[in-house]
């Protein structure tokens, strides 16, 4: 495409990405329902209904509040709140990688066109894997260990670059490294799981957990220098040693839900009551 209408290859991936975003932008406007009772057509009654009573399944809990709070006064008050966006900031500090792909493919030595050629089928990869582990982590009603693979893949995808210069072994590590993307979403997932006081708490937490995140991002930006280049191995440590505080963060947080589902268990069966809800782990 390079010199198509006087544009540059560069332009042309901008105006093919950017297109197809904007197009499939306008048609989800069309497409995705405001609420699982407004009409949609790719969905029956029955799965409307169904929709609608997992929501409310998930605002119940087994003790309500008789007195509601501003949601912003309890997201900002809950702990697990901020536990939750210290560790999705790490996660996106270590994901920095994303944003200098390009830079980090570079250093195989091809030319630029070629480079970015280079780049696509780790992605590729990554996408596909991205939504089986996503289905299968509400189909198991998991969240950790579908966060922990991903970041482990990410962790060996660095381990990788760090060791070796050799041009296939570090092309390899690039599809290592494109897994661990998924791994923020899961955790706004689980986000959205865990706030169960009221549908306002659950809004501003993931505003809150996603602002907090872009602050890694930022800070993240700074890693890769091109003085600590072509190898990068302290950026490439930098992601590692993030990547491993997140994962930690998010084991103590699991642990947490799971003495609370416990706690929930023990006082059902004490007072005769069915069993109610339980926090997804």
């Amino acid at each position: 495409m390079d010199k198509k209408l006087g544009y540059p290859a560069w332009r042309w991936l901008f105006f093919v990405e950017g297109g197809l975003t904007c197009i499939i932008a306008v048609a989800s406007f069309y497409i995705t329902p405001d609420y699982p009772t407004t009409p949609a057509s790719w969905l029956t009654m029955d799965e409307q209904m169904l929709a609608q009573r997992r929501i409310v399944e998930d605002l119940c809990t087994a003790e309500q509040k008789n007195v509601q709070r501003s949601g912003l006064v309890d997201a900002l008050t809950d702990w697990t709140v901020w536990w939750l966006a210290i560790a999705g900031c790490f996660i996106l500090f270590g994901m920095t990688f994303a944003l200098f792909f390009p830079t980090i493919a570079a250093t195989m030595g091809y030319s630029p066109t070629m480079t970015l050629l280079f780049c696509a089928p780790p992605w590729v990869i990554g996408v596909t894997t991205s939504l089986l582990i996503m289905r299968h982590s509400d189909a198991t009603r998991d969240r950790f260990w579908h966060i922990a693979g991903p970041v482990s893949m990410g962790i060996v995808g660095f381990t990788i670059a760090v060791s070796t210069m050799n041009t296939s072994i570090r092309y390899l590590s690039l599809f290592f490294m494109a897994q661990a993307q998924v791994s923020y979403m899961v955790v706004m997932a689980w986000v959205s799981n865990s706030m169960l006081e009221s549908s306002s708490k659950r809004a501003v937490a993931l505003a809150f957990v996603n602002m907090i995140g872009t602050l890694g991002q930022m800070g993240g930006s700074y890693l890769w220098l091109a003085e600590w280049g072509p190898s990068y191995s302290k950026s490439f440590t930098c992601c590692i040693l993030a990547f491993s505080i997140s994962l930690v963060m998010l084991f103590v947080y699991r642990r947490h839900l799971i003495r609370l589902n416990e706690g929930a268990k023990i006082k059902e069966r004490s007072l005769g009551l069915p069993e109610g809800f339980r926090y997804i782990t």
